[in-house]
């Protein structure tokens, strides 16, 4: 969900190489190299399957496109350096005139970096008028269990309950528990407003920002281990809580999280309903393409991320073992083919409320037309759209771009207000 979808692929999977025996030495080379343009110095940095999957050029366009537009570097902060197994995550903060990131690398034992990720940096989030800070509280929980428990907080309304309960389940990239994107904190809205209405919320760190070195190392993986799993292991703690009614447990799901919720509820079987934000309907090459039509890219370069997304169109099984497409590995792109989340959602009928911003550039009213059509013979589904909002659900005017991200912004009242009112009918 982070800015476009093609620039979320990219800049959440790229993976970098370089010899040294110092890994923050390393990290801090290969973000030298990016912030210098020196993209040809960096691509001898890949791992030989990364230069397969993303072309040299696309650095440059990962420059032009996220990292100029937030302005010149006024600080770049020291290193920190966190053990994984033989491996080594180095994070070094970056503070542009904008906004700030934190660059991450995770270096190999041979000096290689296999991850690099932009990731957002400290927010200076203000609390909106609609949260409740006297009629609610928060407890530090644990989702999961075994090599991927997943740090998460618990909004509890004040009271004796039980409460309906929520758990809120991450679009794409490696997000943490807010969901921070830019200057805003969508979920951190959500748990707050949500609770200051009588209703619990969960939200947790996702995997792949958690233990994303160590995914990395696992080429199999697919949408069930990166949002599957550890959406239903949230809903099952919610259960488990005596603050919470456990007939009442429902999830939201934010982009992909909103894409792939129907699969979610078809393997719980125990939840009350659905909210799906913004989420899409199409695959994930489609909007891929979609959206590139609305960068400065060369007839070139579309005519190459045509011939992408048409390789990833022609996957079969047997092709399990092909390298990354558009940073997506084949088993992952596999798993999802051909799945409709509106025929999962007739299979498996839940109550649903299927929100939309009509700003929204990554996932467009399109998606939400889709489960419209698909979905409105059914007196259980709710729709709403909201005309001045952005993929995030926050107020703007004009022609919604990743640069919008960027300003402070809290999730529209409105939608916290249809949302506790559709769990509380």
């Amino acid at each position: 969900m982070k800015l476009s979808r093609l620039l979320c692929v990219l800049s959440a999977s790229l993976l970098i190489a370089q010899p040294a025996s110092d890994p923050a030495a390393t990290a801090r080379k290969a973000l030298d190299l990016l912030l210098g343009d020196k993209f040809p110095d960096l691509f001898q940095m890949f791992t030989p399957d990364l230069q397969k999957a993303i072309p040299q050029e696309s650095l440059s366009k990962l420059a032009a496109t996220t990292i100029k537009p937030l302005g010149a570097v006024d600080k770049i902060g020291d290193p920190s350096v966190r053990p994984a197994g033989k491996n080594n995550v180095v994070v070094i903060p970056v503070k542009f005139a904008s906004s700030s990131v934190n660059f991450q690398a995770a270096v190999n034992a041979t000096g290689q970096i296999y991850i690099m990720n932009l990731l957002p940096g400290e927010v200076s989030w203000q609390r909106p008028p609609y949260s409740k800070p006297d009629s609610f509280h928060e407890q530090a929980v644990i989702v999961g269990e075994g090599d991927w428990k997943l740090p998460g907080t618990l909004t509890i309304p004040n009271g004796a309950g039980p409460f309906p309960a929520i758990a809120l389940v991450h679009g794409s990239g490696p997000n943490d528990r807010d969901e921070t994107v830019g200057g805003s904190k969508p979920f951190k809205d959500l748990a707050e407003g949500l609770a200051s209405r009588g209703i619990a919320v969960l939200r947790y760190e996702k995997r792949t920002k958690q233990y994303g070195a160590k995914m990395a190392g696992m080429p199999k993986t697919t949408i069930q281990e990166e949002t599957v799993e550890d959406a239903i292991a949230a809903a099952a703690l919610l259960r488990t809580r005596k603050e919470v009614d456990p007939k009442r447990v429902y999830i939201l799901g934010h982009s992909l999280g909103g894409y792939i919720a129907p699969r979610i509820a078809a393997e719980d079987g125990k939840l009350a309903g659905l909210v799906i934000a913004a989420g899409n309907v199409r695959p994930l090459e489609d909007l891929i393409w979609e959206q590139s039509q609305g960068l400065k890219m060369t007839p070139q370069q579309l005519d190459q991320l045509k011939g992408l997304v048409a390789r990833i169109k022609a996957l079969e099984p047997a092709d399990s073992d092909a390298p990354p497409i558009l940073g997506m590995r084949a088993p992952y792109l596999l798993d999802l083919k051909g799945y409709d989340p509106p025929a999962v959602a007739k299979e498996h009928p839940l109550p649903m409320l299927i929100l939309q911003g009509e700003r929204d550039f990554q996932v467009t009213m399109a998606d939400f037309n889709l489960w419209k059509s698909s979905l409105s013979s059914r007196k259980d589904v709710v729709f709403h759209s909201y005309p001045s909002l952005n993929h995030l659900f926050v107020p703007g005017a004009g022609k919604s771009d990743e640069a919008e991200y960027r300003k402070p912004g809290h999730v529209a009242p409105e939608v916290i207000e249809d949302i506790a009112k559709w769990i509380n009918r």
